[in-house]
């Protein structure tokens, strides 16, 4: 058993509270997710459970954890810096329990994660695996130690479709403890059996939190159909307090005026106004106690709202984004064919969602495209990579991002923008490198959005949304007037926004049919064969 006591902590910088008094209980079998819009603290919990001074370069911290007797597994949301230099072998042999592994159970393992048998052994730096290649290094590590509770932040991140499919049948039978964020909305909803939400309401200036002991889905129908009747109660009651003012305040006129026009001539009628104004008085002050007692309306943390482009971004159909021909794709440094024969044709505003399995080349494939497109006068595109730090200045803050000119006029837009996509004033003026997955996600969608472009290039644009964001970027995405060239592995994407599939194989793309692209997003992963 895990327990959280009376957790607060607070951002050094902006003083903003991330988390109030926040306890927690977890025991063996529980499977909790914990949710939240980005920014909102869900990594740093997740860090400070299993290492305290993890968050002390940027938060401070106030509470209890007792963990007493547990082996913790820890996953971070990126690979450290630190570990990206290091050869494939060496990230494994830091493990102190990788020796003691039998190679029968070695290979089993690398079998189950779509990796060759020879893996663990690379020379390889870390560095230059594709993005779920290093999740599943980090998972493989993770699990050599033989820990009884895990702590993944977005294992889902980057990983193929297969993997997916192993990753919820794990997390499903694990008999210790599973706590984990994620945006795949699919993998929550078959594997969680708790939810932890944390969310940031009034304009972000007061933290809330929920626990609660049951499937995710439930949770969500259970705290919707909460909110509307709390709605409805507190409609009713607003209601009838009009209704009893405009009562009031009727008889307190029609008192008051008697009382104004009344002569010294009738004092019995005068003490009986007042002995009447007095009880309509005592009434008011009635009223005050019952409007005290009044049902709140619901407060909720809204999801983003944005609009991905306009009119302008909107192309013939019949025009040529891409006409790419391939006679082979290789790794970076040319030491390895990953696939040939490669043909891809796309036309007017179609949505392309490139799949595979990881390390098949989708984002070698995705830069190569990008680097055509990019170049193209007669097309607008813009490019958001699976590694946000290749353009992004980690230094720099989102304002200095996005400026252009640096006008007034232009910082106010940018402003306005911002604070749509829920970021706080603080938040604008912080640095980059302490933003969240998802925050750095948003501005390259703000600055797509921004710059008039009418061809996205995306590698895995959901990856790092919230599953009460993902619904809206997913509209958002899918609206958008011009052409989307994706990679992706989140089948919500893919069944919502994609009308054109592709697998890229060693033999080239695959174009995908209707019915196994709809088989291939819709059907649960535990359940395909």
């Amino acid at each position: 058993m895990i327990q959280i006591k009376n957790l607060t902590i607070v951002h050094k910088k902006d003083t903003r509270v991330i988390l109030e008094d926040f306890s927690c209980v977890l025991g063996d079998g529980d499977k909790a997710v914990i949710i939240g819009e980005e920014g909102n603290g869900k990594s740093t919990l997740l860090q400070w459970l299993y290492s305290p001074d993890r968050i002390g370069d940027y938060c401070e911290a106030r509470g209890e954890r007792i963990v007493r007797g547990h082996r913790m597994g820890y996953l971070p949301q990126e690979l450290p810096g630190q570990e990206k230099e290091k050869s494939v072998y060496e990230y494994f042999m830091e493990e102190s329990m990788f020796l003691e592994q039998d190679p029968k159970d070695l290979n089993r393992m690398a079998r189950e994660f779509g990796l060759p048998v020879d893996f663990f052994y690379r020379e390889q730096p870390m560095g230059t695996l594709s993005g779920g290649e290093k999740v599943k290094a980090q998972l493989l590590r993770l699990l050599v130690a033989e820990p009884d509770v895990l702590l993944l932040d977005e294992p889902s991140n980057d990983i193929d479709l297969d993997t997916l499919e192993w990753l919820e049948t794990l997390i499903l039978g694990w008999k210790g403890i599973v706590l984990f964020i994620s945006h795949d909305e699919t993998l929550i909803e078959h594997t969680a059996n708790m939810v932890i939400h944390i969310e940031q309401i009034r304009r972000k200036t007061q933290s809330r939190h929920t626990v609660v002991h049951m499937p995710y889905l439930q949770y969500r129908r259970e705290r919707l159909a909460q909110f509307e009747n709390q709605e409805r109660k507190a409609a009713n009651d607003r209601r009838e307090k009009k209704l009893r003012e405009e009562k009031y305040m009727r008889v307190f006129q029609s008192v008051d005026h008697a009382q104004a026009v009344i002569t010294r001539q009738n004092p019995s009628k005068a003490r009986l106004l007042k002995k009447k104004m007095h009880a309509i008085k005592s009434m008011e002050r009635r009223f005050a106690r019952e409007d005290a007692q009044m049902t709140e309306m619901p407060e909720e943390e809204d999801a983003i709202f944005f609009k991905l482009g306009d009119e302008t971004a909107k192309l013939p159909s019949k025009k040529t984004v891409l006409d790419l021909t391939l006679e082979r794709l290789d790794t970076p440094d040319g030491e390895r064919v990953l696939s040939e024969h490669i043909r891809l044709l796309i036309r007017g505003c179609e949505k392309l969602c490139i799949v595979g399995s990881n390390g098949a080349g989708k984002t070698t494939l995705l830069c190569r495209i990008a680097e055509e497109l990019l170049s193209r006068k007669d097309l607008h595109a813009e490019y958001m990579p699976q590694n946000y730090e290749e353009l992004l200045d980690p230094s720099s803050t989102p304002l200095d991002y996005l400026s252009r000119t640096g006008d007034k006029k232009e910082q106010t837009k940018i402003r306005t923008f911002l604070g749509a996509l829920k970021y706080t004033a603080d938040e604008m003026n912080h640095q980059i490198s302490q933003l969240s997955g998802g925050q750095k996600a948003k501005l390259f969608l703000l600055k797509m959005s921004l710059s008039g472009a009418n061809v996205l290039i995306l590698d895995e644009p959901t990856r790092n949304f919230s599953p009460l964001s993902g619904p809206v970027i997913r509209q958002m995405l899918k609206d958008f007037p011009g052409a989307v060239i994706s990679i992706s592995h989140d089948r919500k994407y893919i069944a919502e926004v994609c009308d054109k599939v592709c697998r890229l194989t060693q033999n080239g793309l695959e174009i995908l049919e209707p019915d196994v692209q709809a088989a291939l997003s819709a059907r649960p992963a535990a359940s395909r064969s």
